[in-house]
């Protein structure tokens, strides 16, 4: 029995999903289904119980799960000790990111690492937020990026910096002249922010609430690059992270100015705790708590 087999069904057991498990090992939802007979075959014994509104494994298939992940799991050991004694940095590490990082912290990164260590092939998906820690636990990815990360005992959290948060609002906005502004000034403006699922807007809102105060939320978009065209149009004002507002700040189309207190957005690595992280993947995450 080969490996790729173990793995299958391991995810397969995790996800509850055949078509997650295909998509995660790059094969099709019926091969998922041979592995799975073929392993039934194999110990002669129903692994999974099958039906449309259940999964569940049977006693047997608890067995075969419990000690495939710890074959796995010595394996990857086994793989990265190798790796790490010859000093090859090879393979490929799946990342998956919300937008605002990927789209403004990650790219000199993404960069360096690949100038350091070409034979690693990095592949980057972009997802919300709820999805990057969805394809963690599934396996469809090694590792995700994101921001104000949520406790899960089932996953390694890695903090790797803190954006500074600033407002934002048109150039001719009375706010742009001021140096700094307290929170508590904006009871009552007009806002446009986050769609309520997003982190940094529940971060956002629990900052309000400590505060006392209520702002009028008139827009809300899922993406940063809308938040910030709605301000530009002086639709209503922002918080945003400062790094990701730095081209309108540079061409004046957007105005920004700090607030008083210690307000920041921290990004974070994650990964699955019994996850064996390669050499490559310790090396990336490594680059990443660097400045740039």
């Amino acid at each position: 029995m080969q490996l790729e087999s173990l793995k299958v069904f391991c995810d397969l057991a995790e996800t509850e999903s055949f078509t997650k498990t295909a998509r995660v090992n790059g094969v099709t939802q019926s091969a998922v289904s041979q592995t799975v007979t073929a392993m039934e075959k194999q110990f002669k014994a129903l692994l999974i119980e099958r039906s449309k509104k259940n999964f569940r494994l049977t006693p047997e298939g608890e067995v075969v799960y419990n000690h495939s992940k710890r074959i796995l799991h010595t394996f990857g050991a086994l793989e990265s000790k190798i790796q790490g004694i010859k000093g090859d940095l090879a393979g490929s590490i799946r990342v998956a990111t919300v937008g605002s990082i990927g789209l403004y912290d990650l790219p000199p990164y993404i960069k360096r690492f690949l100038k350091d260590y070409p034979t690693v092939n990095v592949r980057v998906e972009y997802r919300r937020a709820d999805e990057v820690y969805d394809e963690v636990l599934s396996n469809g990815v090694d590792l995700g990026l994101v921001a104000f990360p949520v406790r899960d005992a089932r996953l390694e959290t890695i903090p790797f910096r803190s954006d500074r948060l600033v407002l934002v609002c048109h150039p001719e906005n009375g706010l742009a002249k001021q140096k700094a502004i307290k929170l508590k000034s904006l009871e009552g403006l007009k806002f446009v922010g986050f769609d309520l699922d997003i982190p940094t807007r529940k971060a956002l809102d629990k900052f309000f609430k400590d505060q006392g105060i209520a702002v009028e939320y008139v827009m809300q978009f899922d993406n940063i690059e809308m938040v910030k065209r709605a301000v530009e149009i002086d639709t209503g004002i922002a918080i945003l992270p400062e790094e990701t507002v730095k081209a309108e700040l540079a061409t004046k189309s957007l105005a920004a100015v700090p607030l008083e207190g210690n307000y920041s957005r921290q990004l974070a690595v994650i990964h699955k705790k019994d996850k064996i992280l390669s050499p490559a993947m310790k090396k990336f995450i490594e680059l990443l708590k660097k400045a740039l």
